[in-house]
């Protein structure tokens, strides 16, 4: 089973929709053997996901108004096949901790939609969707279809 993560910072917008939106592609495409979850560098653990991070996931069809934030730790670190940040800055420090070639950046970046109104959430989910599709087969790898 390969486990991806995807990181942002407080685990409360952009991790969650790429967590959600995934599990959804992966769900559509029949992809069997991979397994995804997200987490922040800096989350306040329990945190719900930010309400218009849930009202623009809820534009794909994806619910994650149950999210609850966590905080990256060194279990989950041992446990991670593959890191998906949202930064290159997030990248470089996960990359302090586990091998560089477990860690990639989503779409070259996906920057903070955090404050914003829905339509830059919108934005950003778009964003997301967009380079998922685009790095779905890289991050499936060896999944079953």
């Amino acid at each position: 089973m390969k486990r991806i993560l995807f990181v942002c910072t407080g685990n409360t917008c952009r991790s969650p929709m790429a967590e959600g939106i995934f599990k959804k592609m992966l769900a559509d495409r029949g992809v069997k053997g991979v397994e995804c979850s997200s987490a922040g560098l800096f989350a306040m653990t329990g945190d719900s996901a930010c309400d218009n991070a849930v009202k623009a996931a809820e534009r794909f069809g994806v619910d994650i108004s149950a999210h609850r934030a966590r905080r990256i730790t060194s279990y989950i670190l041992d446990e991670t096949d593959e890191f998906v940040c949202m930064t290159r800055e997030q990248a470089a420090s996960l990359s302090l901790y586990v091998p560089t070639e477990k860690v990639t950046v989503l779409g070259g970046g996906v920057p903070d939609p955090y404050g914003g109104d829905l339509e830059t959430y919108i934005i950003c989910a778009n964003a997301i969707k967009a380079a998922l599709a685009e790095q779905f087969d890289s991050l499936v790898g060896e999944g079953e279809r």
